[in-house]
């Protein structure tokens, strides 16, 4: 059985190219993300490490750490990470995973237990390696995304949905298409009238289950 949303992430112990990590310790009280790559010194990876390395204040803003994973071993990614600071403009001070076993890759559902690496592999081997996970601080994932190998992610979207995430898990809100932070939420349906009002104030009524409003403060 694959990984699924409000699953814990299996604790492992991973090798990265800032050491032995396992997972739950890594995470401890924080968010994290851990986005997932087929291969290293592949161009769209590339500019994805550069995003997520630009995007630094940003997660330490919000009180989430980043992880990378990639099917090749430390010394590769080390030698990667001057390719992604010249390519990205920004230095890549996250971990990245060397997960030359799969074991990251099974066990978060991205491979078939079955999969293997076979000498001179491409990619295209590893395609489905292309994933993100936004997992709380209770080490329960909270979102999942995977893209193929030609899209590369929009890591704005990324922390978007980290926000509407820790917005709603401390709220009790939920939010609409497209929400950012400032804008209204909406009233979860399980609220009735009288305690929406005690708890938002005004709010707006669109349709009888769809209610909006400001967040308090």
């Amino acid at each position: 059985m694959g990984l699924r949303i409000n699953d814990t992430i299996p604790n492992l112990t991973v090798e990265t190219d800032q050491g032995t990590l396992s997972l739950h310790d890594w995470v401890g009280d924080s968010w994290a993300i851990l986005f997932s790559h087929p291969k290293d010194f592949t161009p769209v990876c590339t500019t994805e490490f550069g995003a997520v390395a630009r995007l630094a204040s940003e997660w330490e803003k919000r009180g989430c750490k980043v992880m990378g994973v990639s099917v090749d071993g430390v010394e590769d990614h080390r030698k990667w990470k001057d390719d992604i600071e010249k390519a990205g403009g920004a230095a890549a001070g996250f971990p990245i995973v060397a997960d030359e076993g799969l074991e990251v890759s099974k066990a978060f559902d991205m491979l078939p237990a079955e999969s293997v690496l076979p000498d001179g592999r491409t990619p295209a081997d590893s395609a489905t390696v292309r994933s993100v996970f936004i997992i709380g601080p209770d080490k329960k994932v909270k979102l999942m995304m995977t893209y193929p190998m030609s899209v590369g992610r929009n890591f704005a979207e990324i922390v978007r949905a980290l926000d509407a995430l820790q917005t709603t898990e401390t709220k009790g809100v939920a939010t609409p298409a497209d929400w950012t932070v400032g804008q209204d939420v909406i009233i979860p349906t399980s609220v009735n009238d009288e305690d929406a009002k005690a708890k938002f104030g005004e709010f707006e009524t669109v349709l009888p289950y769809l209610r909006k409003a400001r967040l308090p403060g």
